[in-house]
């Protein structure tokens, strides 16, 4: 029995977010975040000395301390992982935003394929699974993509930097269908 059938796959493309003033805040905010709650906890809780003009309690810093500063390791490492994988495959477009979401378009509900350039914090707010007044667009970086219209009308754009090769694989099987 081979299942490789049915998950042929005719073209693949993995992104990351890569865009260095994103990089810039994220590593520099979570550093200062560290550096800054890790020298208040060793002041007021190694030390003895109170941290700040209205020092919290050595039981909330212990607490709040640790919170904020994995919270904002957190988010970094958040952004390094996520991923925005655009899969053809035999049975349709598969678009993940790992490890948030993932979608699977049916070629039956594409009406229309394109390549284009586009703006991306004009047309939808920035980068990520974003919602704009051109519809939908899942995108990482840069201005090009494949927009679908799809049969209930609505439209949707997959950020791509092959997308002239993403738009020909799709419409190659959408035509043949």
């Amino acid at each position: 029995m081979n299942l490789s059938i049915s998950k042929e796959i005719h073209f693949i493309e993995i992104q990351k977010f890569n865009q260095r003033l994103l990089w810039v805040l994220l590593l520099g905010s979570s550093t200062f975040v560290v550096i800054f709650f890790g020298y208040g906890m060793i002041k007021q809780l190694v030390l003895g000395q109170l941290w700040g003009n209205r020092p919290m309690s050595d039981l909330a810093l212990s607490i709040v301390g640790p919170i904020i500063m994995i919270f904002m390791v957190g988010i970094t490492y958040l952004f390094y992982s996520l991923k925005l994988i655009t899969e053809v495959r035999k049975d349709g477009l598969y678009i993940k935003f790992f490890p948030l979401s993932h979608r699977i378009i049916p070629f039956k509900n594409i009406i229309h394929c394109e390549a284009k350039t586009y703006r991306p914090i004009k047309e939808y707010g920035g980068w990520g699974i974003r919602f704009g007044r051109k519809g939908k667009a899942y995108n990482v970086s840069g201005n090009r993509g494949v927009q679908l219209e799809l049969s209930d009308g609505k439209l949707l754009l997959v950020g791509s930097q092959r997308h002239e090769e993403l738009a020909l694989t799709i419409n190659k099987i959408i035509n043949i269908d």
